[in-house]
């Protein structure tokens, strides 16, 4: 057994990188997986077929300890434990893939548990911090201002995930641009209401839009068209945005990204009162046990709730 394995090693078939690419493309064919899935998966094994290299071995013939081995290393880095837990899924994955293309008849990631993930809570900002940064934005002039605005008033209104949010298109605003059609993971779409404040965002900005699109020679269905390969706004280029922008509204960049702001959606809905259910729909999660991470709020509310208007709330006995 092992000296077949040695000569598959030698072989270009079992060669890791073709190995990757192969599993890719498996990915892209029979999963139809995203391209920001694919990314990660690729960084992931990328990372793992190396340390196995400088280990002196291959994807085909490493062991359990050599699994062990990479994701203790893991853990004696600074990357949190749902990161290590993602990488050694994608490992899982691969090793299984191996494994239906007979280039090895074992997994090794069988005997190798999974980090253990803590129901930590999402760092959201605060109202204030998510108002001074929308009035921040109102002050930069012209088409940039105008879709910058745009883009936080949506996000903040809808919870999208900042792939969705700068991919929207136009078509995807109704007639009277009160709800808006999202096209989530697994091409699943979903109708999510627009509030007054990112509706009157949206129309600020349309006539730039127009005098942006203006001059190309074919139409633009981007919302927020841009010059990058995709020919919208990069995910990368509204970050660093935000970042700009939170710095001169004097908030630490770090509490300021696009998927806290997603996590502001859902946790200031909740306090304010609205049903996990439909918040559930609005950030278009499969499973509602995703979104009650958010129901840390409800219980604050309650407590406050209990100690504002019991009335044995302040007695001691």
């Amino acid at each position: 057994m092992r000296s077949d394995l040695v000569r598959k090693i030698s072989s270009a078939e079992a060669n890791s990188d073709n190995n990757l690419t192969l599993f890719i493309e498996m990915m892209l064919a029979e999963r139809g997986a995203s391209a920001n899935t694919i990314d990660a998966y690729r960084r992931d094994i990328e990372q793992y077929l190396q340390y196995l290299k400088r280990a002196g071995v291959d994807g085909i013939i490493a062991e359990s300890t050599h699994v062990r081995d990479f994701v203790i290393k893991l853990s004696e880095s600074d990357i949190t434990a749902r990161t290590q837990a993602r990488k050694l899924s994608a490992i899982r994955q691969f090793h299984r893939f191996l494994i239906l293309e007979k280039l090895r008849d074992d997994d090794p990631t069988t005997k190798i548990d999974s980090p253990r993930l803590g129901r930590s809570l999402p760092k959201v900002p605060g109202f204030l911090e998510v108002d001074a940064l929308m009035v921040e934005a109102s002050q930069v002039e012209g088409w940039r201002g105008a879709r910058l605005t745009a883009l936080i008033e949506i996000l903040y209104a809808t919870g999208l995930r900042v792939s969705e949010l700068v991919s929207l298109r136009l078509s995807s605003l109704s007639r009277d641009g009160r709800v808006v059609t999202v096209r989530g993971k697994g091409g699943k779409e979903r109708l999510v209401p627009l509030g007054e404040a990112a509706r009157i965002a949206i129309q600020n900005w349309l006539p730039f839009r127009e005098k942006l699109v203006q001059d190309t020679t074919k139409p633009e269905p981007w919302l927020f068209p841009s010059r990058a390969a995709g020919g919208h706004l990069t995910r990368d280029a509204f970050a660093k945005q935000l970042d700009k922008l939170a710095v001169s509204a004097g908030i630490d960049p770090l509490r300021i990204t696009p998927h806290l702001l997603r996590h502001a959606f859902a946790t200031h809905l909740l306090a304010n009162g609205a049903d996990l259910r439909s918040v559930q729909k609005m950030l278009g999660h499969a499973d509602i046990s995703t979104t009650q991470i958010y129901t840390h709020v409800l219980d604050e509310r309650l407590k406050s709730l209990v100690q504002d208007v019991h009335p044995l709330a302040g007695i001691r006995i």
